[in-house]
């Protein structure tokens, strides 16, 4: 007789979890659905949906799960020392990450504060780098991202680049930042174009473009403070 339990491929591709989350990102997802990708597989028995929903069950959600130690998973019929591993890793990053506290990040209070923080990565690169740091309301360093890789001109170094990632960290405010591999940080035309270019954009946008350094050796240049920003 032919065991009839749903497979995930049995399911339609825009029911399936791991194609979920690919599509609408993973907040979409239920708590059951996303601990059916983290087991990957269910048993003769069942569906990983299903075991992974009779998991929680057996929990009573999340916040149960998460303080479960290995013998009480695995204790669960379908679920081996490897599953139970993968659950408690997962739930032991979110942990770490829901720890992670504002006081952990870089505050940037002057020009030098930002200089500092690239300074010892950007001095000896050998090509220009256009970097980009996002700051919250307290000036604190959200997220780092390098934009562009090479010769800095107006057409090429674009707003929508630079604010897109603003956007999407919810950013306050921006410091943009490039360096000079001559290791002269006197800024060029360009320089001062992007720069013009970037803190018109950011205050019609409401995202206020702070400062654009230029890094050379050792020694360093504020835009902001030869009055371009």
């Amino acid at each position: 007789m032919e065991n009839s339990t749903l497979k995930i491929r049995d399911f339609p591709a825009g029911e399936r979890p791991r194609e979920r989350l690919i599509k609408n990102g993973s907040a979409s997802l239920s708590n059951h659905e996303l601990l059916a990708i983290l087991l990957r597989n269910g048993t003769k028995k069942e569906s990983v949906l299903q075991l992974a929903n009779r998991l929680l069950t057996h929990f009573e959600g999340l916040r149960m799960l998460k303080e479960a130690t290995i013998e009480e998973i695995t204790s669960i019929s379908g679920i081996g020392e490897a599953k139970a591993v993968q659950i408690m890793a997962a739930l032991e990053i979110g942990r770490r990450i829901h720890q992670l506290t504002f006081e952990d990040r870089y505050v940037i209070r002057s020009p030098e504060d930002g200089a500092n923080y690239v300074m010892e990565e950007m001095r000896f690169l050998t090509q220009e780098h256009f970097v980009c740091l996002y700051l919250n309301t307290k000036n604190q360093v959200l997220h780092k991202q390098t934009v562009f890789i090479g010769s800095l001109n107006a057409s090429i170094v674009h707003p929508r680049e630079v604010f897109k990632e603003a956007f999407k960290r919810s950013a306050a405010s921006i410091i943009c930042i490039h360096n000079h591999p001559s290791g002269d940080p006197a800024p060029s035309r360009e320089d001062i174009e992007v720069t013009k270019r970037l803190s018109e954009c950011g205050r019609m946008l409401g995202i206020e473009l702070l400062d654009h350094l230029i890094i050379g050796e050792q020694k360093f240049i504020s835009l902001k403070e030869k009055g371009y920003v």
